[in-house]
């Protein structure tokens, strides 16, 4: 009888034990299936984006990669050119020299818009009340097509009625002939890019400067920091990652400039107003050789893959993060 009487309690509490569990798993249960719907809904969601992302960014990335490997008109049937269209483009003089014209567009337009950016925008921290209106005027351009842009500056170039040569004029400096002399085509380029740029960099250049901690500024100034002593040794520091930031897109954005040249030139660009990818367009729908102007671009792509590399790899050096 007592063996009898433990063995029904034992199995009594198994029983309960069962009972216990059972009720945990159900709920297990119930969260993992909502995860899941959470899951479905969330690609769901992200469907459209990354449909329009496959079929308009890296499908034609993907077959810009495979055309550049063959001969093809756009119209007949493709044969394998192998590496022919890399050694073409690399051996092309012309090309050759719209890389130097790109690097130094680069050279003028990044530095200067950086520099520009900075320097409005510590302005724009004693501007006061009319802050927001100075950071719409300096805004506008950024947000206007920049058809529209090179069109007003195409008139501003004009040497015979040019408000920018008789301003030169005016302060006794020489007034160039900007679109016509081969010396000063890029520089032109380089304001045009800086004066439509520099809205972006001095919003992003205002966001890092309300960003720094007071405390790091209050310190400085209890030290006895100049005002270039705390811009050198707080500010810049502490904006570093922006400068980053900025330095990466800008050199991206300078090596990809085509708009200014087309309104400018047209297709009849002088050979010192040409950048690369100015040839990659001439090369795929004026010669009607996408397979050499796929190399090209892919040329371009791993040139700035490389440049961006090398900015990321020196950011240990120089750039700062208060967290």
């Amino acid at each position: 009888m007592a063996v009898s009487s433990a063995a029904s309690r034992a199995g009594a509490q198994s029983r309960s034990g069962d009972q216990d569990v059972a009720p945990d798993a159900r709920p297990d249960r119930r969260s993992r299936h909502r995860r899941g719907g959470d899951t479905a809904a969330g690609y769901l969601f992200l469907a459209p984006q990354l449909l329009g992302l496959v079929v308009f960014m890296v499908g034609p990335l993907l077959f810009a990669l495979v055309l550049a490997f063959y001969h093809w008109d756009g119209f007949g049937t493709r044969s394998f050119a192998g590496l022919s269209n890399f050694t073409e483009v690399v051996s092309d003089p012309r090309i050759q020299r719209s890389a130097v014209n790109t690097l130094w567009f680069t050279v003028l337009q990044v530095p200067g818009l950086m520099l520009t950016g900075l320097f409005f925008a510590l302005l724009m921290q004693r501007a006061g009340k009319l802050t927001p209106v100075y950071r719409l005027a300096f805004f506008a351009p950024v947000i206007t097509s920049s058809v529209a842009v090179a069109a007003i500056w195409l008139w501003l170039f004009n040497p015979d009625i040019s408000p920018v040569n008789n301003a030169l004029r005016g302060v006794g400096l020489p007034a160039p002939n900007w679109l016509q002399d081969a010396r000063f085509v890029i520089p032109a380029f380089a304001i045009v890019g800086i004066w439509q740029g520099l809205g972006y960099q001095l919003i992003m250049f205002m966001s890092g400067l309300q960003s720094i901690d007071r405390s790091f500024l209050e310190a400085a100034v209890l030290d006895g920091c100049s005002e270039w002593q705390k811009l050198r040794h707080v500010t810049i520091p502490l904006l570093s990652p922006t400068i980053l930031f900025l330095s990466i897109t800008s050199v991206i954005g300078s090596f990809q400039v085509f708009d200014y040249i087309y309104v400018f030139f047209d297709d009849r660009a002088p050979d010192s107003a040409r950048t690369i990818v100015y040839e990659v367009v001439r090369i795929a729908f004026g010669e009607f050789d996408f397979g050499e102007a796929s190399a090209l671009a892919f040329l371009l792509f791993l040139a700035l893959l490389l440049v961006t590399g090398c900015q990321l790899a020196a950011q240990k050096r120089w750039v700062h993060y208060t967290e």
